[in-house]
């Protein structure tokens, strides 16, 4: 499996954050990857950090990254690739702490609907 940064999803992802609000969001402390040769057959994209342990050890925050699996994520509309960031984004906790809120209550797609709606109303006032 190979990684490779991407500044310009980085900067997507970080536009969402505020357009969206997500306030609790540390903008420096998100970054997006793309990755390729993975085996996976569903998996689009998916947001990892760092264990508490580690933060502790290195006495630092929390760091969220955002893997845009390039063998689907590159086949996708942009509409479902704007879908795909918000939805990694909430996965995102308010204390930004390390952790995850999980799909069955808070990463539903009707929430991701909800909140890409509500993205699409911003650009477009703005």
């Amino acid at each position: 499996m190979k990684y490779e940064f991407s500044e310009d999803w980085t900067k997507k992802a970080r536009g969402v954050a505020i357009i969206l609000g997500f306030e609790h969001v540390d903008l420096h402390r998100i970054a997006c990857v793309r990755s390729k040769g993975t085996k996976t057959r569903r998996t689009i994209a998916r947001i990892h950090t760092i264990s508490k342990a580690i933060q502790t050890g290195m006495r630092d925050k929390a760091f969220y990254s955002i893997e845009l699996i390039t063998e689907k994520f590159d086949k996708l509309s942009e509409e479902e690739k704007m879908k795909t960031l918000v939805h990694e984004l909430m996965h995102i906790p308010h204390s930004f702490g390390g952790g995850f809120r999980n799909h069955k209550q808070y990463v539903t797609e009707k929430n991701v609907n909800a909140e890409y709606e509500r993205y699409l109303k911003q650009v477009k006032l703005d």
